[in-house]
């Protein structure tokens, strides 16, 4: 299963939003996904992951280095919709994530957010 993302810029945030799948064969294009958005945006990054239909373990763990990675640009990371296995351990020594029940939450947390600004999409991303 191939995994796909967007990146979307909201004033002052970001939002990446995953589809399909997050294991091991995709960290690397994840990775990458997270690059885009710290060359991209501002504010902090939400991890969308309503699209998500499932993630292993190294899936799981490129989340937490991803918020790491983040944190060290001074950007916290947030996720929404993330899937209901209860999968997700955060790392206790990794920065804080807080974690929205979905992706409208997650903006409405963020009042003034403001509209789409700009939108990126991997080849994968579903129409």
């Amino acid at each position: 299963m191939t995994l796909g993302w967007r990146y979307t810029t909201h004033p002052g945030l970001g939002v990446l939003s995953l589809a399909g799948h997050l294991g091991a064969d995709a960290v690397a294009q994840f990775t990458g996904a997270v690059g885009w958005a710290l060359a991209r945006g501002s504010g902090p990054v939400i991890l969308d992951l309503t699209e998500l239909r499932g993630w292993s373990v190294r899936g799981r763990l490129a989340v937490g280095e991803a918020a790491r990675r983040l944190a060290a640009e001074g950007r916290p990371l947030e996720l929404a919709a993330i899937p209901a296995d209860g999968s997700l351990v955060p790392d206790a020594g990794g920065p804080p994530m807080t974690v929205h029940c979905d992706l409208t939450t997650a903006l409405a947390a963020h009042r003034g957010c403001g509209e789409e600004q700009r939108e990126w999409r991997s080849d994968d991303w579903p129409e």
